[in-house]
């Protein structure tokens, strides 16, 4: 399907080899994408595409160069039919950003050509677009799509500023920095070390830190995927190249020399993302307080340099909120042509037909808790 826009070329990629070959193509165009997350490195979507793709559903829109062949833009996606034919991001749920990529300096012609490539790619299938950022590179992608459209909202990250711990510390009550404070002297009393672990260690850190989850996660409930397999082959194939080239920062907590905690932070020229962590169960007998053990760790690697934001990434649990982060509620981006705007419609309605039902039982246990004194569930 290659096709022209002005000095662009825009062409579909459905071959799992050529995505590989792209690599070193794709490198470049991340690099010149300043809104791009970690979830966008080739290192991230085609080791998840290799762990979790099905054969013949691969859909990259890409956009060159006419003349050099440089890549201005991609759009990583796949085909899917299940609930209606798609073409949803790649990365899938253990992904918690989806974007498309644009070069910084040919951004506008860039977003104008990927958005007919689009149209052109979809056919009779909806783009799907999930856990946009606000300020993502498909917001431009959106703002040029000529056929029906919908914004809607997605998930809630939390986010702090990427700044050292003292100074996420003067953001909170002079009673709870004082709390937090006590607890670091706990942990610096316990002789927690931490250090950053190499490229070439990745592979045994990953698998340390999954046996820690499962440990941590012992007789509580704790997301399936995390503890099967293709999750720790993914993560192992991924982690170490983009521990090599700076994406990703994986680290470990020792005490008497022996690893108590593992854990992972992804990184790009805007924000670090606290990904995922396993601790062992020694740490909560003692009362050590592991969020912030990694907070700490997290907050003084990634400040001081270009990164604006240190994202907790989606959820709000408890433990977030006490830091007093921002809420950041990702996009839908929903793009249709008009053969399949009764898709668009379809999905919006079950979004708002969901959303209203959980408000609904929200409103409900709120009732309840108000009427017999019972906390909320989280």
């Amino acid at each position: 399907m290659p096709t022209g826009i002005g000095s662009l070329r825009a062409e579909l990629c459905t071959d799992e080899r050529a995505f590989a070959a792209l690599g070193p193509a794709w490198e470049h165009l991340y690099r010149n994408c300043e809104a791009a997350t970690p979830f966008q490195s080739h290192a991230w979507l085609h080791s998840w595409w290799t762990s979790y793709g099905r054969p013949g559903r691969l859909r990259l829109v890409l956009v060159h160069d006419a003349a050099g062949g440089e890549l201005r833009a991609a759009a990583p996606l796949m085909w899917t039919g299940h609930p209606l034919p798609r073409l949803v991001p790649l990365g899938g749920a253990i992904s918690d950003y989806g974007d498309v990529l644009l070069d910084d300096e040919h951004a506008d012609r860039a977003a104008t050509a990927l958005a007919e490539a689009l149209s052109a790619a979809a056919r009779t299938a909806l783009i799907d677009l999930r856990e946009v950022r606000p300020g993502g590179a498909a917001e431009r992608v959106y703002e040029r799509w000529r056929g029906p459209r919908r914004r809607l909202t997605d998930s809630v990250c939390l986010e702090l500023p990427a700044r050292p711990m003292d100074e996420l510390l003067s953001r909170l009550p002079t009673g709870r920095a004082q709390r937090v404070r006590t607890k670091i002297r706990k942990l610096d009393k316990l002789g927690v070390e931490h250090r950053l672990v190499r490229y070439d260690e990745v592979d045994s850190a990953v698998r340390t830190m999954l046996e820690l989850h499962r440990l941590q996660w012992q007789d509580r409930k704790v997301t399936a995927e995390h503890l099967r397999p293709r999750f720790h082959e993914h993560l192992a194939r991924s982690l170490g190249p983009m521990v090599r080239s700076g994406d990703a920062l994986v680290s470990e907590f020792r005490v008497g020399g022996e690893v108590l905690a593992v854990d992972v932070t992804l990184l790009s020229r805007r924000l670090a993302g606290a990904y995922l962590c396993g601790a062992h169960p020694w740490l909560r007998e003692r009362k050590a307080d592991v969020a912030t053990m990694l907070l700490r760790a997290c907050a003084d690697q990634v400040a001081g340099g270009e990164r604006q934001v240190l994202s907790l990434l989606r959820g709000a649990e408890p433990y977030k909120s006490r830091w007093r982060p921002d809420a950041v509620v990702n996009q839908r981006l929903l793009l249709a042509r008009r053969r399949t705007a009764p898709l668009l419609s379809a999905v919006a309605c079950d979004v708002g037909t969901r959303s209203r039902g959980r408000a609904l039982v929200r409103g409900r246990w709120e009732a309840v808790a108000a009427a017999s004194d019972r906390p909320l569930p989280p």
